[in-house]
């Protein structure tokens, strides 16, 4: 049985309950009576589990992480109010200011101009590397370094990281490795693989239909014996790691980044993001093998066609090593100028122009005039940003109806 027929089962039946209303309930109060001024100060310091505020946790979202937890593999799960939300959570419970960050691979354009411009406001520096570039990777990292950060797919320019090697790279030098797992839930385990910390949009596959704003950030366990995380590297996390043991980096990331910066997940959106899971494991797999007949379709009818299942991609041998299960959801299609970029958006039946992915519906949208437009061309270069170039998600529709109009928009 293959990870996609596991949670068919696993995640309705955790979603939906036996007895009572079968959908989740939605708590959608603010604050939270305590009772007595003793339970308040236990539900405080940690030792009275009830929900303290919504700020810092809701029942409804409770729910979600725990769901979230299990697919991962992790201890635990932080649920956000949005993908970038999460990414925030996950990188500034962990950096303070004069602390540098590697970041690998193609980018989100609101993640790189966070990591570019945002985070280097307050004193962090970050370098940015290819996929494939180990030994530049390996001697970036010196004592200020505090995280690696990668895309398990670049969005949107699709190169492949071999996250293993990667993982093994930051364990040899005692760094965070953080893996934005948004468009490969299920297809890709980065905590088996050696990641630390995972994050999410749960906007996109993971609830399916552009209904609900959200993230997650999952964490592994802190071991018992020898952890990164006890080395002086990280010597802020001593009393959480006492305090909390295994669970150390979830109190970390709510008192040093949820409690302050306020990115926290809305009970509605959390109880939709359920509703999404349910279908995830039918959905995606669908998604997965449409889109390696659309893409080897549309580029034997000439279209400049950009996905790692094609042979003419520079990490197609990764891709059936270690993406057995897909890439998700995206490729992309240069047409080589703005211009011709835009006929073919302006004559596609079939695709919705937005900026969202991993919608139950087929998106696309021309890059460098939307997200990436802000971005210089040495940038734009590096991220694989082109004049031509759109970036296609692909959703449920009929592959075959798909490629027809695609090529009858590209005439």
């Amino acid at each position: 049985m293959n990870r996609f027929e596991e949670y068919c089962t696993k995640f309705v039946q955790s979603i939906g309950d036996k007895e009572g209303a079968v959908s989740p309930i939605i708590v959608s109060s603010a604050s939270f009576a305590y009772g007595t001024p003793e339970i308040a100060e236990g539900i405080f310091n940690g030792s009275v589990k009830k929900p303290l505020y919504s700020r810092m946790g809701n029942p409804t979202t409770t729910r979600l992480e725990s769901i979230m937890a299990e697919m991962d593999g992790a201890i635990g799960v932080v649920a956000t109010s949005s993908g970038m939300g999460a990414t925030t959570l996950a990188t500034m419970s962990l950096l303070s200011s004069g602390d540098e960050v590697i970041s690998i691979g193609g980018l989100f354009g609101g993640t790189y101009s966070f990591f570019s411009e945002t985070i280097s406001r307050f004193g962090v520096k970050t370098s940015f590397f290819d996929v494939d570039e180990f030994e530049k990777i390996t001697q970036a990292i010196n004592e200020k370094t505090k995280i690696i950060f990668l895309e398990s797919v670049g969005n949107p320019n699709m190169r492949l990281p071999d996250i293993k090697k990667i993982a093994a790279i930051a364990n040899n030098a005692g760094i965070a490795l953080i893996v934005d797992n948004t468009i490969t839930p299920l297809s890709i385990s980065p905590i088996a693989l050696g990641a630390d910390i995972v994050v999410y949009s749960t906007t996109k596959i993971i609830s399916g239909n552009s209904s609900a704003l959200g993230g997650c950030v999952a964490f592994r366990a802190i071991n018992e014996g020898n952890d990164k995380f006890k080395s002086k590297r990280y010597d802020f996390l001593t009393n959480f790691i006492k305090n909390a043991g295994a669970m150390a980096l979830i109190p970390n990331a709510k008192k040093r980044a949820l409690r302050d910066f306020g990115m926290s997940a809305n009970a509605h959106a959390s109880y939709q993001t359920m509703l999404g899971l349910e279908t995830l494991a039918l959905r995606l797999p669908r998604i997965v093998k449409n889109i390696e007949i659309i893409t080897q379709e549309l580029s034997e009818n000439g279209l400049n066609i950009n996905h790692p299942s094609l042979k003419s991609h520079p990490q197609h041998s990764r891709y059936l090593e270690q993406f057995s299960n897909g890439c998700g959801t995206l490729f992309t299609i240069d047409m080589q100028t703005k211009e011709r970029a835009f006929e073919f958006l302006n004559r596609t039946k079939i695709a919705t122009i937005t900026a969202n992915i991993g919608d139950s519906r087929t998106l696309a949208l021309h890059m460098a005039s939307t997200i990436y437009s802000d971005f210089d061309a040495p940038t734009r270069k590096f991220l694989g940003i082109t004049d031509g170039l759109i970036r296609v998600s692909v959703g449920l529709e009929n592959p075959q109806d798909i490629i027809d109009d695609f090529l009858n928009a590209a005439k």
